[in-house]
């Protein structure tokens, strides 16, 4: 009764976790043309008309900034898809406002001559840290830091970015301890969820000087699995009703940073992440890795008495007639994260098998990958049990253990 107590504690508790209102989704991530801090001052004869006047000019100001030809307003209100306040004063005839103009790209397109935004970077799994109070947090709680992200709109942006919403188990695996992880193993396990390439991870490390006072940002960009610096700067927000918009700069900031890393080349998926999960590799490493499975395979058959001359490749290694991949599913063992690097590196390096990747994973459990393997599931049950694994076989899949 006791261990059912405390079971039923343990799951109450990752259930919290879990449950609550803690996503925010991306809400602006299309391609349009998005032109942010537009300030205008109109009046007019009633307050709605001065704020109808002050849309106006905005639209103008944004198409200013674009660059874009002489055109009617009629024709610029007909591109305009979307108008943001981002702050706004409004009086009896006067209408004084901070406000972002967002422009259809495939109607403004034909004005501004369809010019690319230039090569755009590989997809990059965005994680937000929040640094306040010496805690570090990202998506166990809402925060402002995660909604300044969530709210920004990347479609005129080089980069990429993979923006999670935070919610039921992302909570759990996207952690800033998962930033300090060297592990390629758990990084691609986690980029393969989110369909990336690598990780990008913007901090804020926020100082609250007294209750209602100044809020102090220190702002840095990392990048990749081993954390690599790109820049930091800092910003100040007078108050805490200033804070969103401190951070909403701060976004662009960061953006700037990350396309300024793109263009000088350093913004580049780590090669170490694709190996082993169907990514692209370097072809004269990819050689060097034939060459050592093939005499792997070639000294399991001398071993096995079934060629009596090793320099005689055997049928199955001739270019003329390759093996038959096939993709098998592997359950195994995972009470921590080194047992789970040590079993995907042994059967990584088992004769004939090509690849092997995580498709779920569980510490403490029982995780799953997948393997692709030239033959049949009995021959792979035998080359693993070769490597000292003890496997028991199913219809289409294997359970092994040491």
């Amino acid at each position: 009764m006791l261990a059912l107590g405390f079971l039923a504690g343990v799951v109450a508790v990752v259930w919290a976790q879990v449950e609550g209102d803690r996503g925010i989704a991306p809400v602006a991530s299309s391609s349009d043309i998005d032109v942010t801090g537009i300030e205008v001052d109109a009046s007019g004869d009633t307050a709605e008309e001065a704020r109808e006047n002050g849309w106006r000019e905005a639209q103008r100001k944004a198409w200013e900034k674009l660059k874009g030809p002489e055109i009617s307003d009629s024709q610029l209100e007909s591109l305009v898809s979307a108008i943001v306040i981002e702050q706004e004063r409004i009086g009896p005839k006067r209408y004084i406002a901070k406000l972002g103009v967002i422009f259809d790209r495939a109607r403004s397109s034909r004005y501004l001559g369809g010019e690319s935004q230039g090569r755009r970077s590989a997809p990059m799994l965005v994680l937000p840290v929040t640094m306040s109070a010496g805690t570090a947090t990202m998506y166990e709680v809402r925060n402002p830091w995660q909604r300044a992200w969530a709210e920004f709109n990347p479609g005129t942006s080089q980069i990429d970015y993979v923006r999670p919403a935070g919610s039921g188990g992302e909570s759990l695996l996207l952690t800033y301890g998962q930033t300090g992880r060297r592990s390629r193993t758990w990084w691609r396990a986690v980029l393969d969820q989110f369909a990336a390439a690598d990780v990008i991870v913007p901090i804020a490390d926020l100082h609250y000087q007294w209750p209602g006072g100044p809020v102090e940002g220190t702002f840095m960009a990392r990048y990749g699995p081993d954390s690599t610096y790109l820049d930091g700067f800092k910003l100040t927000a007078d108050n805490p009703a200033e804070l969103p918009q401190m951070l909403a700069q701060a976004v662009q900031r960061f953006d700037g940073i990350f396309e300024k890393a793109l263009a000088d080349g350093k913004l580049r998926p780590d090669p170490t992440l694709s190996l082993g999960a169907g990514g692209t590799m370097d072809p004269g490493l990819q050689r060097l890795i034939e060459i050592g499975r093939a005499m792997q395979r070639r000294e399991a058959a001398i071993e096995a008495g079934a060629s009596e001359n090793p320099d005689t490749p055997s049928p199955s290694e001739t270019p003329d007639q390759p093996a038959v991949l096939a993709s098998y599913v592997v359950q195994f063992a995972s009470p921590d994260a080194g047992t789970i690097d040590q079993t995907l590196a042994a059967v990584r390096s088992t004769a004939g098998v090509r690849g092997a990747v995580t498709s779920s994973l569980a510490i403490g459990g029982t995780s799953v990958m997948r393997v692709t393997y030239g033959g049949s599931l009995e021959q792979l049950a035998s080359a693993l049990r070769q490597r000292g694994f003890s496997v028991t076989q199913g219809s289409n899949a294997l359970a092994i253990s040491r």
